[in-house]
């Protein structure tokens, strides 16, 4: 990554945060991560900043960076905003989607339907993120396009996958929900959003182990982890 920018170190450390690789509570320290993304210590300092403020890092006093320490009150209230938000973003996802976004998630629905029902497993962790993050895209909100990603990071850094019961019926309610945002159906799209939401959230379990308790909710293991 010799050259990169904040954002690129940025989404570097981000994601060896939400897959364990930084866990939390691991000090950070500008000279270690400049050294093993190849980077000056420049682009690190911004990084930080931006991962602070996104709620994965926090400054100690006397300590310096640290990874983010989640309670179990902090997991539960994840899924909470996403029961508010994601409806939300549906909703405006039917109002304003454009056809290219409408190619996108059609595309990937038919991929993770076809891959759900062969139970080829791996790939619906990463289509899932792409569907979503298309989703939220297509609201034609910066603002809550942003807000949705950076919850599904959130999500999928407390939280891990368990089982691959629901894949085929989430995929089936991904598309349900994409053929409302076609129609341009803002109220059945946040209400299938909605129902979606409720059902994968059996499927979550905290990490463990993690710096959050043992306490348990649910997510689906069908790539609706991020």
């Amino acid at each position: 990554m010799n050259g990169g920018s904040s954002h690129a170190v940025c989404a570097a450390i981000r994601d060896d945060i939400v897959s364990g690789f930084f866990p939390p509570g691991a000090r950070l320290t500008e000279d270690n991560l400049a050294r093993r993304y190849g980077v000056s210590r420049v682009p690190v300092r911004e990084a930080l900043r931006t991962l602070e403020s996104e709620g994965f890092v926090t400054s100690r006093r006397h300590v310096g960076a640290c990874v983010a320490e989640p309670t179990a009150q902090d997991a539960a209230d994840l899924l909470d905003i996403r029961a508010l938000l994601e409806p939300l973003g549906a909703a405006r996802a039917a109002q304003r989607r454009t056809d290219a976004h409408l190619k996108v998630l059609r595309g990937l629905v038919r991929l993770g339907q076809e891959r759900a029902q062969r139970g080829q497993l791996s790939e619906l962790p990463s289509l899932g993120a792409w569907f979503h993050e298309t989703l939220a895209q297509a609201t034609g909100s910066p603002s809550l396009a942003a807000l949705l990603v950076q919850l599904r990071r959130k999500i999928a850094w407390v939280y891990a996958a368990t089982g691959h019961h629901r894949a085929v019926e989430s995929w089936a309610e991904h598309g349900a929900i994409v053929d409302a945002v076609a129609r341009g159906d803002a109220e059945r799209a946040r209400g299938l959003a909605g129902l979606h939401v409720e059902r994968s959230s059996a499927a979550y379990q905290l990490r463990q182990p993690a710096g959050v308790s043992s306490r348990k909710h649910s997510v689906n293991a069908s790539g609706d982890r991020l």
